[in-house]
Parts: structure tokens; sequence; C-alpha cells
């Protein structure tokens, strides 16, 4: 079997590329921010809350994609707001929406008749043959929203990932800014679920930009090179899996695992280089 002839031959394992290509832009972006401002345990929190969306989707019959976007988008709103008042602590509301969403979606997908368990698994570690022409396409409009973004407002944004004080003497709206960046936060986590599984994608958002940060610490370039790591890497995952036939999710994951290890190792050489020459002087 060669991988890069059947692409052409079989419509699925197109639509499993491009997925994986267009869900590690998206992911590489939203996960700058997301790190910068030290959120991923709330993005974990919105991942798992979107559970329940798709548990209840799943026993009314309807598309479970939807349902999960109803209650990420709900979810993110609400941590946002939680963190932006006093009323409860954001690591508070997180954990809350995080055990309501799972206990809800694992408690719907087994009221469904004829549920099986292969149903949760494939949600919660990714089913990557199961992307859809229309998932791409969704997929894509997100893409070039995000790039469009993230060209016009790159400064207003990584204002509100530092510092919402600054942000806010600079002209930033930032209560609305934080509720848009949380939607976009949650759309990208849900058009990204078939691809990674709700338990492996906070991986997709967050190592690419551990692996970007270890060679510049200039937010523009981390936002480039987390999107362009996190799109080859989830490809060669593809590729992995497909080979070896093991699910993609995993894959990626091992192959961002390895490109962490393989940078970090180059980088204390780089370092123990430059000290030894410091030294010699």
């Amino acid at each position: 079997m060669d991988f890069f002839a059947d692409i052409f031959e079989y419509r699925y394992l197109l639509n499993a590329v491009i997925a994986c290509i267009l869900s590690g832009i998206t992911c590489g972006i939203v996960g700058t921010y997301i790190v910068a401002r030290r959120m991923v345990f709330l993005s974990g929190g919105i991942t798992h809350a979107s559970f329940g969306g798709l548990g209840i989707a799943f026993y009314a019959g309807i598309n479970p994609l939807w349902g999960a976007l109803a209650f990420a988008i709900l979810s993110s709103l609400g941590i946002e707001y939680a963190g932006s008042s006093t009323k409860i602590r954001e690591d508070s509301a997180i954990g809350l929406m995080w055990g309501i969403g799972m206990a809800i979606g694992a408690l719907f997908m087994s009221l469904k008749p004829g549920y099986t368990s292969g149903d949760l698994s494939s949600f919660l570690f990714g089913n990557i043959i199961s992307v859809t022409s229309e998932d791409v396409i969704l997929l894509a409009i997100l893409t070039l929203a995000l790039t469009v973004g993230a060209l016009l407002w790159l400064k207003p944004i990584m204002y509100l990932a530092f510092d919402r004080d600054f942000a806010r003497s600079a002209g930033v709206k930032t209560k609305v800014a934080g509720y848009i960046m949380a939607v976009v936060i949650a759309v990208t986590i849900v058009l990204s679920i078939r691809v990674m599984g709700i338990v492996l994608l906070i991986s997709l958002m967050t190592l690419p930009v551990v692996i970007a940060n270890s060679v510049t610490k200039q937010y523009q370039k981390i936002t480039l090179w987390s999107s362009v790591i996190a799109a080859i890497c989830a490809l060669l995952g593809v590729i992995v899996s497909y080979y070896l036939e093991v699910p993609s999710g995993p894959a990626i994951i091992f192959v961002l695992t390895l490109v962490l290890i393989i940078v970090k190792l180059l980088s204390l050489q780089t370092n123990k280089s430059l000290r030894t020459d410091e030294n010699n002087r």
C-alpha cells in the first residue's frame, strides 16, 4: 500500500489528511494564546465539558459535533465570566464544568439504544476516518478566519494573553476580547475532536507551542512555528498510523513528543557549545 497514492483513491483518507493539516494550523494559533495566558487547564475543562453535548446529541440522533459545540461555547463563556467576576474562582468553575460535562456525556451515551463502548472511545481518542467533507469545510473556514484574525489583531491578542491591565490601557476592550477568544477556543476544540479526540486534543494545542518556544521567545514567531510544527507532525502522525495500523491520535502525540525531545537535546547541545566557546575566550 502506498499512502500518497491512496490519498487520491480513497476520499476518507484525503479528508483525514486535510483535516489533520488544518487542525494543526488552528491548534497552533489558538494554542499559542492558551499557553501564553496559562489557560491549558481551562482548555482541558472546555474540551471535557463538550463531551456532555456529544452525549446529548448522540442520544437525540443528531450530529454529535453540534451538541459538543453548544456545550463548549456555553462552558467557555461561563468560565470566562467566572474568571472576570468574583462570584466563583476560575479553577473551581473549570473543575465543575469538566466533571459535569463528562458525567452528562457518559450518562446520555449509555442511555442510547445499541450503545457500545466503541462509540465512547471514538470521541475520547479520535476516529480520523470518520472525518467528513463537511468537517473539512468547517475546518477550512475556521483556519482562514483564524489566520486573517492573527494577521490583523496579533498585537491586541498578545497584550490580552500576557497582561490584561496593559491591554486595557492600550485601548483593548478586554472583556469583549476575552469572550471572543473563549468562543474561538471552543470552536477550535470541537472541530478538532474527530482528529485527536477529547483526551488527546489538549496535547496538540500545547506541544507544538512548547517546541516553538524552545527556539524562539517572540509571540509572533511562536504562533507561526507552532502552526507549522503542528501541521507537519499531524501529517506525519497520520502516515505513521497508516503504515503501522494504529490510531492516528496517539501517533501524532508520539511524533510531537519525539520532535520535542530532539529540539530540547539540540538546544542543550547548542547552549553547551556556546558556554564552552565563552570559557575558551
